[in-house]
C-alpha cells in the first residue's frame, strides 16, 4: 500500500524540439548563420599542450636525454645526430610552453642541450674524465646549440608578436 502523501503524477512528457540544421536557422538579421569551420582531423593536428616554464625544461631534458639514448644506441654516440635531433625538441619546446612562459623556452633550449649530451659525450673512466667528455662535446658543438637556441628564440619572438597584434587588434576598430 502507497503512503497517503505520496502520490504518482503523471509523466510529462517534454515536447521534442527538432535537431538544427546548418545553416538554416537565421540570425538577428534574418539571415541564416554561417556554417561552422571546418576542423581538421585530430591525427593532422599538433596537440595543443600548454607546458608551464618548468613543464617545458622538464619536456626538453627528458626529451633530450631520449634523443641522447636513441643516438647512442642507433648510431653509436654520433654528435652529429644529436645535434640534429636536438633541434626539433628545442622548436616544439618553443611551440608548446604557454604564452605566459615564453621566456623561458630559449632559456631551457641549452640547458635540455647540456643535461642530455651525457651519454654522447665520450667520456671513459671516472668523475673527471665523464665531466671532460660533457665539456669538450659542449664546446665541439657549439653550433647546435647555438642553432637549436635560436630556432627556439625565433620562435617565441613571432608567438609573443601575433600575441601583441591580436591584443591590440581590438583596440584599433574600436
Amino acid at each position: 500500500m502507497d503512503h497517503p502523501q505520496r502520490q504518482q503524477q503523471p509523466e510529462r512528457q517534454q515536447p521534442r524540439r527538432p535537431a538544427p540544421t546548418v545553416g538554416a536557422v537565421p540570425a538577428q538579421g534574418g539571415l541564416p548563420r554561417p556554417a561552422p569551420a571546418r576542423r581538421l582531423p585530430r591525427a593532422r593536428r599538433l596537440p595543443r599542450a600548454r607546458l608551464t616554464g618548468l613543464g617545458g625544461g622538464l619536456f626538453a631534458c627528458v626529451a633530450m636525454t631520449l634523443v641522447a639514448g636513441i643516438a647512442w644506441l642507433l648510431f653509436g654516440g654520433s654528435l652529429l645526430a644529436y645535434g640534429l635531433l636536438f633541434l626539433p625538441v628545442a622548436a616544439a619546446t618553443a611551440l608548446w610552453v604557454r604564452p605566459a612562459d615564453l621566456i623561458t623556452a630559449p632559456i631551457s633550449a641549452p640547458i635540455a642541450f647540456a643535461v642530455g649530451v651525457w651519454p654522447v659525450a665520450g667520456g671513459s673512466g671516472g668523475f673527471g674524465a665523464e665531466l671532460m667528455g660533457i665539456v669538450s662535446a659542449l664546446s665541439l658543438h657549439a653550433g647546435w646549440l647555438y642553432g637549436g637556441t635560436l630556432i627556439s628564440a625565433l620562435i617565441v619572438v613571432v608567438r609573443k608578436a601575433v600575441l601583441i597584434s591580436r591584443r591590440r587588434l581590438p583596440r584599433r576598430t574600436a
